[in-house]
């Protein structure tokens, strides 16, 4: 393939600890008429992903169960370190799939909805943008609370920041994230919405919906907005976004 075609492509690292599931994801991105995704590492821990060329890709695929060993309490910190995770597992019931999002991985794919789903959720994610697939919409509308979205407390602050006027960058510094971790907060929150029919595409109705849920409190946003009088002020587009 021509290196110029190469190097628009998105790149993706898999974490997982059986061959022939690599084989097949590699199948998957193969078929892809406009072949989207380059596969630069794979492997069966995300140790010996991670040391080689794989750290630098821009969406790292995870097995959940690796060697025997659920790994769910490793998202979190992937994450933070600014790394886009989607998480590649058979363990599909509502409650894993919540805590795996709710430690901020950004999209779930179950090993059986795959084939349909992968690429499409991989190039998704790359570009920052929400994609849910069947799985995930199945976990998100079986919340005990369905009329109103439970957000992590991660969540939660980076929409009290990003609502207070604070650019996405100055809410990425003050929560020591990535900027691209904070669009998949708010993103994930516009998802939840979106789920229950009431959607909320801008800045300002994102807002609205959370006040109405009492998710958060208008003299929150007042009081957040003096604390963070010394961050520069957000470009133009940025706010409503």
């Amino acid at each position: 393939m021509d290196p110029k075609q190469m190097a628009g492509r998105v790149t993706l690292a898999v974490v997982e600890d059986h061959p022939v599931t690599v084989d097949g994801i590699r199948l998957w991105l193969d078929r892809d008429p406009e072949r989207r995704v380059e596969l630069l590492a794979s492997g069966p821990t995300i140790e010996a992903v991670l040391a080689g060329p794989g750290a630098d890709a821009d969406v790292l695929l995870l097995d959940l169960e690796l060697n025997g060993v659920m790994v769910v309490d490793r998202i979190a910190g992937l994450c933070a370190d600014g790394r886009r995770v989607v998480v590649f597992s058979g363990h599909r019931d509502p409650e894993t799939v919540l805590a795996v999002l709710e430690a901020g991985a950004a999209a779930f794919i179950a090993k059986h909805e795959s084939a349909d789903h992968c690429v499409e959720t991989i190039v998704a994610v790359a570009t920052d943008r929400p994609y849910v697939t069947p799985t995930m919409a199945h976990a998100l509308l079986a919340d005990a609370r369905p009329q109103r979205p439970q957000l992590s407390e991660r969540e939660h602050l980076a929409l009290l920041l990003w609502f207070q006027s604070m650019s996405k960058a100055s809410v990425a510094r003050r929560m020591g994230i990535s900027e691209a971790t904070v669009r998949q907060y708010i993103d994930r929150a516009r998802v939840k919405y979106a789920k229950i029919g009431r959607p909320a595409p801008s800045k300002a109705a994102l807002l609205a919906r959370a006040i109405e849920d009492g998710l958060i409190r208008p003299d929150e946003v007042r009081t957040y907005r003096s604390f963070a009088s010394d961050d520069a002020a957000p470009p133009p587009h940025d706010a409503e976004e």
